[in-house]
C-alpha cells in the first residue's frame, strides 16, 4: 500500500513538486491511495492505487493541467470503490442502447411477462409496423419530443394505431428511467398529445340477426365456412366474448353442470360467462379432436383457429351487412342486452368489463331505450286522459256527468 504522506494535493502543491535523478510518486494525506507521480521531465500524471480481491491495482487518471486535482480526486475515489469491489478500476462507457434493443428489452421483460397472449400480439405488431422502421436504429439520446410528433403525426390517418404506437413508446422509456438506461432528457413522449379517436359503434338489428344467421346456416352447408367457424361466430353472437377469448377457448374451461365458461386468461382477468341454453347447444355440436384441449381447433394439430376474418367476410357479404366487424358482435350482444331492459352495471359484468367507462359507451343507447319505455307509457297515459277527454265532451253535450257517461 502507498505510505502515508503529509501531503495534500491541491494545484498550489502539485504545481511546485519537482524532481531530479528518477520520477518518484507523491501520497495524499487525505485520501489513501491517491497520488501524483512526478517525472524529472517536469510531467506530473495522477494515479490511484488500491487492493481488491485479485490483489494490487494501480491505474493512471489524467495528467496534470489536463485534469485538474479535484477531478482526479473524484476519479480516484471512485476508481477505489471498485477495486474493492473486484470490479474495472475505471467505469467503462456503456455503448449507446437504440430504440430497437430498448424495444427487445420491454418485450421480454414486461410484455411478456404482464401481458395476456392477444396484448402482446397488438405491441408486436405496432413496434414491428410503426415504432421500428421509424426509430429503431436511433440511440436513446438521439429521441426527442420532435423524432416522437413525427411519428406520431406520420400516422395521423389511422389515430388508434397513432395513439397506441405513443403509449407503446412511452412504456419502453418509462421503464429505460426505471432500468437506468434512460435518455439524460427523460420521457420524450410525455408533451405529445394524443389524437381524439372517434368511437364506431354498429350494431346489429332484429333483422340483420336474422340474415346473418341464414347466411351462416347457408354457406356452412354449402362448405365455404368450416363448421368450426360457424361454431365460433355464432358463440361470439350468443355470449358477447371477445374474439380471442373464444378462439382460445378450451374444453376445461366450459362447466356444462354449472352451465358456464370460467375464462382463466380473459383481457380483464379470469371470469365468468353464463352459457344460456342456445350456447350450450352450439357447443354440444362441436366434434371435439382427440387430444387438442381446444374447442375451436385449427387445421395445424394441437392448435386453435388462428383466424375467423375471412370465413366472416363470407357471411356478412352473403347478409348484405359490409360495415359490420366481427368485434360489432359484441357490441351487438350490449345493444340488444339494453334493448331487453338490463342496466349498464349487468351488461359490465356479462362483457366481462372491470372498468366502468367501457360500459358507459353505452349509456346514449340505455337513455334511447328509456325514451322509448317512456314513450310507451306516456302513449298508453294518454289513450286513457283522451278516451276521459272524449266521453267528458260527449257527456256535455248529452246533460251528463263525465263520471255517468263512463
Amino acid at each position: 500500500m502507498p505510505r502515508r504522506s503529509e501531503l495534500s494535493i491541491s494545484k498550489r502543491t502539485v504545481d511546485m513538486l519537482a524532481v531530479e535523478g528518477k520520477d518518484t510518486t507523491f501520497w495524499d494525506r487525505e485520501l489513501p491511495g491517491f497520488g501524483v507521480r512526478v517525472y524529472p521531465s517536469g510531467s506530473k500524471i495522477y494515479i490511484v492505487q488500491s487492493r481488491g480481491p485479485v490483489g494490487i491495482k494501480r491505474v493512471s487518471l489524467g495528467r496534470h493541467g489536463d485534469v485538474t486535482p479535484e477531478q482526479a480526486r473524484k476519479k480516484a475515489s471512485a476508481a477505489i470503490t471498485r477495486i474493492k469491489k473486484g470490479e474495472d478500476p475505471v467505469a467503462r462507457p456503456l455503448p449507446a442502447l437504440t430504440v430497437a434493443q430498448l424495444a427487445e428489452r420491454y418485450l421480454e421483460a414486461h410484455v411478456m411477462v404482464h401481458c395476456n397472449a392477444h396484448t402482446q400480439g397488438i405491441y408486436k405488431g405496432s413496434l414491428r409496423n410503426h415504432i421500428l422502421p421509424a426509430l429503431g436504429t436511433l440511440p436513446l439520446d438521439g429521441v426527442g419530443r420532435a423524432e416522437v410528433a413525427a411519428l406520431h403525426y406520420e400516422l395521423r390517418e389511422t389515430p388508434r394505431a397513432a395513439n397506441r404506437a405513443l403509449m407503446v413508446l412511452s412504456k419502453m422509456f418509462s421503464l429505460a428511467e426505471a432500468w437506468g438506461v434512460g435518455p439524460r432528457d427523460g420521457n420524450p413522449c410525455r408533451f405529445v398529445q394524443r389524437y381524439k379517436e372517434g368511437r364506431r359503434e354498429r350494431f346489429l338489428t332484429e333483422d340483420e340477426y336474422r340474415r346473418v344467421g341464414s347466411a351462416l346456416c347457408e354457406l356452412e352447408a354449402e362448405g365455404p365456412v368450416s363448421a368450426r367457424a360457424a361454431a365460433a361466430l355464432r358463440l361470439l353472437m350468443l355470449t358477447g366474448c371477445r374474439l380471442g377469448e373464444i378462439q382460445t377457448l378450451r374444453w376445461s374451461d366450459i362447466d356444462r353442470k354449472a352451465g358456464e365458461i370460467r375464462l382463466r386468461d380473459a383481457k380483464t382477468g379470469a371470469r365468468m360467462v353464463p352459457l344460456t341454453p342456445a350456447a350450450l347447444e352450439v357447443l354440444a355440436g362441436i366434434k371435439r379432436v382427440r387430444r387438442s384441449p381446444w374447442v375451436i381447433t385449427g387445421s395445424k394439430p394441437n392448435r386453435h383457429l388462428a383466424t375467423l376474418t375471412s370465413h366472416w367476410h363470407r357471411v356478412r357479404a352473403r347478409a348484405k351487412v359490409e360495415d359490420v366487424r366481427i368485434h360489432d358482435l359484441r357490441h351487438s350482444f350490449a345493444s340488444r342486452a339494453l334493448a331487453l331492459g338490463l342496466q349498464l352495471p349487468m351488461i359490465g359484468r356479462l362483457l366481462g368489463h372491470t372498468d366502468v367507462s367501457s360500459t358507459a359507451r353505452y349509456a346514449h343507447l340505455s337513455q334511447e331505450a328509456e325514451k322509448v319505455a317512456a314513450a310507451r307509457v306516456g302513449g298508453s297515459i294518454e289513450d286513457d286522459i283522451l278516451r276521459m277527454e272524449s266521453a267528458a265532451a260527449h257527456a256535455g253535450a248529452d246533460g251528463m256527468t263525465p263520471v255517468e257517461a263512463a
